[in-house]
Order: C-alpha cells, then structure tokens, then sequence
C-alpha cells in the first residue's frame, strides 16, 4: 500500500456502496408534515469512506477503494485530497447514490433516506477483486497492514461478498476489520475476521435472541470469538461498548452529550479500534480512544476532550 507523497499505507478501507450525503438540518423535523430547511451540506461517505477521514485525521496513513461512479466522483477526489488520503476506487460507470440525511438537532435524532445504488457489472466486479488482492499483497509485507470491510452492498452484488474478500485478504497476510449487517455480516463471520464491530441491534439479528442484559451481550460476543477472530466490539449507544477479546471484557460508558449527530458515529469507533491496535493499544486504552472518536463524531467536537471523560472498566 502507498500513500499520498510515497509513504505506505498503513491501512485500506473497502465500500463498496458508498454514497455522497446530502445531510439537512430540519429543526422539529416531523414526518407527514411541512419542513423547513435550517441548513445543508453534502459530504463524500460510507462507512468505508468515514472510517478513512477519522484515521486520516488521527494521523494515520490510509487509502481507500471499492465502487465509485465516475459521473459525479469530483467531490470524493477532492475530499480524499484535502484529507490526505489515497484514492484506489474502481471508477464504475453512472454516479454514486445519494443518501440524504434529515437531521433534527433539537429532538438529537437523524432520519436517513438511502438510495441503493448502481450494481456492478461482472468486469467492474473483477476490478475491484483484483485491486484489493493488490492491495491485501502489498499491506502484507508491512506492518500491520490492516483492511477494514464496511458499509452496505450494492445491488446484485452476493451478501457472501464479504466473506470473499474477508478470505482474500487474509490469505494475503493482511488483518481484516468488519463493520456490515444482515445477512453479508452472518456469512463473512464465517471468514473470521479479525476484528468485528457489530451494534446491539446487529448482533441481536445475528444470533437470533434479544439480548436483554450485558452478561447476555458478552456470552454473544464470546461465541464470535473463534479461530481468527480476536475482538469483537458491541457499541450500544449512550450505553457505550462493550470490547471482548478471549479471557477479557472492558466497558466502555462515555459522558452524557448534547448530540448534534449521529452519523458516522459507529465509523468513528471502528477507525479508533484500528488505530487502537496501529499503536498497539492495551484493551482499555483502545477502547478510550474509540469512544473519543466515537464521541467526537456525534459532538462536533474534538476527540481529544473526551479522552478522559470515558469510563473504562474491567467486566468478568
């Protein structure tokens, strides 16, 4: 991997959906109702794409790939470049979707209105394979090389697609992190990723049971934790999150906030569980420095406030 100005790359993030937000600030936003626009503005994103800007922003060398519509791939090119991050999209033909964001700061709720996006053809499929092999290939001969898989698929691609690349990049050598749902997060479980983050709601739908209590979220947390898999994070929202590795639980409980947003939130935590283990963190520490970012992100505010604000403790 090769970063801006010729140093490597010290992490690749994959989406293959990704979307340029159009995020709306409609105070009182009531649904079946007039609205009024406060304010707008659109930002290149996707999980994949969000993870990128946070560890480009913690100062972490990280390029990006995975589908980009070559319509309207101005405004990415030009975030990637101000943020200092390498652009290995495959351009596909078309545009990238929109996914509009309806955001009430005075009920601190935000409405999202997704587009599904373009589905790749078969030749645009195989470039996207053969550049993360590329890649995966590269990111091997460093240290540590890490690949975070993240964000939704886009039409007519295979929900097992993540566990194909999960399995890819690894072969490779490379160190994989998933942050997906449904039914493309239950088969790449079955690559055993390195890391995975699902949230509450994603792991309840991934074993099949709600999961009324924490003892009840780390005993699923612990049946992930097999073969390559060596840390799962469950975020829970204002309850913080629970980061079980094998023999080891911490809890992480931020402060209470005024919440300006919550988007890219659970892509702020998954960027500090990566730069976590770049700096090879203690668990505790990784999980602070998550939830900084995390916290960061749904305050408007820098991440570094919050650094000692979070509780972390121990759990059996």
């Amino acid at each position: 991997m090769t970063g801006t100005g010729g140093a490597p790359a010290e992490a690749v993030t994959v989406t293959p959906n990704p979307a340029l937000d159009w995020t709306l600030s409609v105070p009182g936003f009531t649904a079946g109702a007039i609205n009024r626009v406060e304010a707008h503005h659109t930002t290149p994103a996707g999980k994949g794409v969000n993870v990128a800007a946070v560890l480009a922003g913690a100062g972490h060398r990280v390029a990006v790939t995975g589908w980009l519509g070559s319509d309207n791939a101005a405004p990415f090119e030009a975030f990637f470049a101000a943020k200092g991050i390498e652009d290995r999209f495959v351009r596909v033909a078309g545009e990238t979707r929109v996914g509009i964001k309806l955001a009430d700061p005075s009920g601190q709720r935000t409405t999202d209105v997704d587009f599904p996006g373009q589905a790749p053809s078969p030749a645009e499929r195989a470039a996207l394979m053969e550049r993360v092999l590329g890649l995966a290939s590269t990111a091997a001969r460093g240290s540590p090389g890490w690949f975070v898989l993240a964000g939704s698929l886009p039409p007519g691609v295979d929900p097992g697609f993540y566990c194909e690349l999960a399995t890819l990049v690894t072969a490779a050598g490379a160190r994989v992190a998933l942050d997906t749902s449904g039914e493309a997060l239950r088969r790449a479980v079955k690559s055993e990723p390195h890391v995975l983050k699902p949230n509450i709601h994603e792991l309840e739908a991934l074993v099949g049971t709600p999961l009324s209590s924490r003892a009840a979220i780390v005993a699923a947390a612990r049946g992930l934790l097999r073969g390559e898999t060596e840390l799962v994070v469950v975020s829970m929202g204002a309850d913080g999150a629970l980061f079980v590795e094998r023999g080891r639980v911490v809890a992480a409980q931020p402060p209470r906030v005024v919440v300006r947003t919550t988007v890219g939130a659970g892509d702020a935590m998954v960027a500090g569980i990566v730069a976590g283990r770049l700096r090879r963190l203690e668990l505790a520490e990784l999980a602070r420095l998550a939830s900084a970012l995390a916290l960061g992100a749904v305050t408007g505010t820098a991440s570094e406030e919050w650094l000692g604000q979070v509780a972390v403790g121990e759990m059996p």
